[in-house]
């Protein structure tokens, strides 16, 4: 059995390539400071309240908020019991199937993501959107798809218990 020569990158790939570590790595570090300067919580940790604002009953499964934010449960769960203590997020057995844990968006919680939520858009928007063209809005969104299909569910860790 013989060993095939990796497909190496060109020159347009390479630098392509670069851009996009570049990106994926300061683009979280810089949402991740803004948050912190402007709300003192992290970029995850707006995720999960932003995930349960928007959610009917502001409630929403452990599991399912998971996959929401991007994260384990267990990353997940460290998260809500900081949550937990600003009294932001609560949490209580599910009623409808007791092996689950709901996680419930308090009023003190909704206000910090009333609050939080104009400065991060703002940040969102002068980092990803204002530099681009319409154009390059819509391939960013085509890209970001075509590269999440590629991945797949299976490879992601928030989809893995």
């Amino acid at each position: 059995m013989g060993t095939q020569e990796p497909r190496w990158l060109n020159d347009g790939e390479h630098e392509s390539w670069l851009a996009l570590g570049s990106m994926l790595i300061r683009l979280p570090a810089a949402l991740d400071r803004q948050l912190q300067r402007d709300a003192g919580i992290s970029h995850f940790e707006y995720q999960v309240l932003a995930g349960l604002s928007m959610a009917s009953a502001r409630t929403l499964r452990m599991s399912e908020l998971a996959v929401l934010a991007d994260g384990s449960l267990s990353r997940l769960s460290h998260v809500v019991k900081r949550l937990e203590k600003q009294d932001w997020v609560r949490r209580t057995p599910d009623p409808a199937d007791g092996r689950y844990t709901l996680a419930i968006l308090t009023d003190a919680g909704w206000d910090k993501v009333v609050a939080t939520a104009p400065g991060h858009v703002e940040e969102v928007r002068r980092l990803v959107f204002d530099p681009l063209t319409k154009a390059q809005q819509k391939q960013l969104r085509e890209i970001g798809r075509r590269v999440g299909d590629a991945i797949g569910p299976d490879d992601c860790p928030s989809r893995q218990a």
